[in-house]
């Protein structure tokens, strides 16, 4: 890639701020070339960390923020009230063009308010939805929304399974992503109104591959590429998919360490195990970003450590080295011709 890509990063946000945000920015500074980040935050605090380490000073600018929005800060207030914040000033760096993207391990409520507010939406697009990567058996899907839009409407969901064929075909090279809608049972005549009201417009759309609905015991083994659902739901299940997997592998460890014999079988598997158990990582995915803005916004998790701040940035890269923004807003130009 050749195109530079600057990347406004919130230094301040998460539980591991801003150590493992500057490792992670530094780790990828010297995976990608063409790469120049933004550090918002308190400037002594970021200064003080960077100090830590060598690194191309013409590739990092400092960007002095004042406040800090916290997490348990009410997102409108706090984004209305704290101009000076370091998620505030960042997303300026995006809407003004300054940026291509911005990436975050903070509130979630203030990047999500934040990034419609300040950065705003694509013209036609009713809705940005937060899309996670989810591993499975059979490679990533995106679910798509897990925590915007908690009181969807039908035509805001084949919005949604719009834009996200759009990313799955783009950022994960998938063609033809298979599209399904998280519902009780795979018959259509089941699942509540929206559900109901969502699958015959899905059926319509001739611009994505509709294979049906998704049952939630099915995702896991790779089900549909795309699934798609309101934020309530899809925030339920990525909760529940990464406790169970912190569940398995905790259970796991325990009967390794059992005994001598298991000890001794674990030594065996170990190589193997490490394999498998890599694939279902999900830090190496990066962060979900919110699609149908004017620019990227992307949200790590609160606890986010630099493997996944570096792969949030490599995610950025990918996403405009696809033109992805773009090509959302020439399909919701279609999509607003044909009245949908």
């Amino acid at each position: 890639m050749s195109e530079t890509v600057r990347i406004a990063m919130d230094a301040m946000g998460g539980d591991n701020a801003p150590g493992e945000i500057i490792a992670g920015v530094i780790d990828a500074l010297k995976e990608a070339d063409d790469v120049i980040v933004y550090l918002v935050g308190k400037e002594d605090v970021i200064a003080n960390e960077l100090s830590k380490y060598s690194y191309d000073e013409k590739r990092i600018e400092v960007v002095h923020a004042s406040e800090v929005i916290e997490m348990a800060e009410p997102p409108v207030m706090a984004v209305r009230r704290k101009k000076d914040s370091s998620i505030v000033k960042a997303l300026h760096l995006v809407k003004d063009g300054t940026c291509d993207a911005f990436v975050s391990a903070g509130s979630s409520g203030a990047i999500l308010v934040g990034g419609q507010l300040i950065v705003g939406r694509i013209p036609g697009v009713e809705r940005a939805p937060l899309a996670p990567i989810i591993p499975t058996e059979k490679g990533a899907s995106l679910l798509i929304d897990c925590g915007a839009n908690v009181d969807a409407r039908a035509e805001q969901l084949v919005q949604f399974a719009r834009m996200g064929s759009i990313y799955a075909e783009n950022a994960l090279g998938i063609d033809k992503p298979r599209v399904g809608i998280v519902n009780i049972g795979a018959e259509e005549e089941k699942g509540n109104a929206l559900v109901k009201e969502t699958i015959p417009l899905l059926k319509e759309c001739d611009d994505i591959n509709f294979t049906g609905c998704v049952e939630s015991r099915d995702i896991p083994f790779g089900a549909a590429d795309v699934i798609v659902c309101e934020a309530f739901t899809g925030n339920a299940i990525l909760k529940l998919y990464e406790g169970e997997a912190t569940f398995i592998l905790k259970a796991l460890k325990r009967a390794m360490l059992s005994n001598m014999r298991s000890k001794l079988g674990a030594l065996l598997l170990k190589p193997a195990l490490k394999e498998v158990l890599k694939d279902f990582d999900v830090k190496q995915y990066g962060g979900a970003p919110l699609l149908g803005l004017n620019g990227l916004v992307v949200k790590t998790h609160g606890s986010a450590e630099a493997v996944e701040v570096r792969n949030s940035i490599l995610q950025c890269r990918t996403f405009k080295a696809q033109h992805i923004n773009e090509k959302i807003k020439e399909k919701m130009k279609l999509g607003s011709d044909d009245g949908v």
